[in-house]
């Protein structure tokens, strides 16, 4: 019997996705790949494969996710299984680097971005920006890993010799300009199947830590899915968002073999758009899915079940 396979490494992320699928009465099977093997003589089931392995596997004890991850998939490419954000989405998931390189040679403009390993050349590379605002992150991220705002070298030698500083497990840190928006905000835009499905508002006012799932955690606090009844909500699905940047985004997908992601960006006061994360491995906040009446994981089971039907 075909199934959609559905490769990942956190339960608490992929169970919306399984009720979902249950939901419509789609055949599915999760492969958890925190830990395994793979027999490269043996010969995979037939079905599709969904992959939504993520950068921050590791804060999870999940270290060596991506890397079996990517044997498993190289695996299922040989035999020609269809996989759904497969061993190129993977290498754009574990390094913004490899995002920001492909989504300027689209013609999409990304901040000032300087990549360093040691301490030292962090140091180098901060001198770079001439006193102006930066931040910091990890190549390999998610969940806002690394991400800290300086506006000078000197709290930023005081952060790398501190407690505080935790090195990116690839040991690639970057380096970005600060874009100051108008307004204390960002855009994440959901995309199904490579097409635009919506458009996110996120208040940034607390501060980077921006994972719009119900379960995320952050140095084991939940992100603010909910809010009290004066507050404004942290994220809101935007009516009718219609922005020039959404072919270009599509374009992108397409030639980057991407089927579901998230793209972020963030605009200047001269209303410059910079775009600095792709996330393939997408999730969708409830609160504002409930609001808007449009609901992330039950559109992406309805495209895994269409994929399947696609099998001869």
């Amino acid at each position: 019997m075909k199934k959609i396979y559905i490769i990942h490494e956190n339960a608490e992320w992929t169970v919306h996705l399984t009720n979902r699928l249950e939901e419509l009465n789609l055949p599915y099977e999760e492969w958890h790949l925190d830990q395994g093997m793979v027999d490269l003589s043996d010969t995979p089931p037939e079905g599709i494969f969904y992959n939504r392995i993520s950068a921050s596997s590791h804060t999870r004890g999940h270290r060596f996710a991506p890397e079996l991850t990517e044997a498993v998939l190289s695996w299922l490419d040989r035999h020609e299984r269809k996989v759904l954000n497969g061993s190129r989405a993977l290498r754009f998931e574990v390094s913004k680097v490899n995002q920001y390189m492909a989504l300027n040679q689209h013609g999409i403009q990304t901040p000032k971005t300087i990549a360093a390993v040691g301490k030292k050349q962090i140091q180098m590379a901060a001198e770079q920006f001439k006193g102006k605002p930066f931040i910091t992150k990890h190549n390999r991220a998610g969940k806002g890993l690394g991400v800290q705002l300086f506006h000078s070298l000197d709290s930023l030698n005081h952060y790398l010799e501190s407690d505080e500083f935790e090195d990116s497990v690839d040991g690639i840190t970057l380096l970005q300009e600060y874009i100051q928006a108008p307004e204390p905000y960002i855009t994440r835009c959901e995309f199904i199947g490579g097409k635009f499905l919506y458009a996110v508002r996120v208040d940034t006012s607390d501060g980077f830590e921006l994972c719009p799932a119900d379960a995320c955690r952050i140095d084991d606090m939940f992100c603010p899915a909910g809010v009290e009844a004066n507050q404004k909500p942290k994220f809101e699905i935007i009516d009718g968002f219609n922005e020039p940047i959404i072919q270009k985004y599509e374009q992108f997908l397409s030639d980057s073999g991407i089927d579901i992601a998230g793209i972020e960006f963030i605009q200047n006061d001269e209303g410059d758009l910079f775009t600095y994360d792709v996330n393939t491995n997408t999730n969708y906040n409830s609160d504002a899915e409930q609001k808007a009446g449009v609901y992330g994981m039950l559109e992406l089971a309805k495209f895994l079940g269409k994929e399947l039907k696609k099998l001869p």
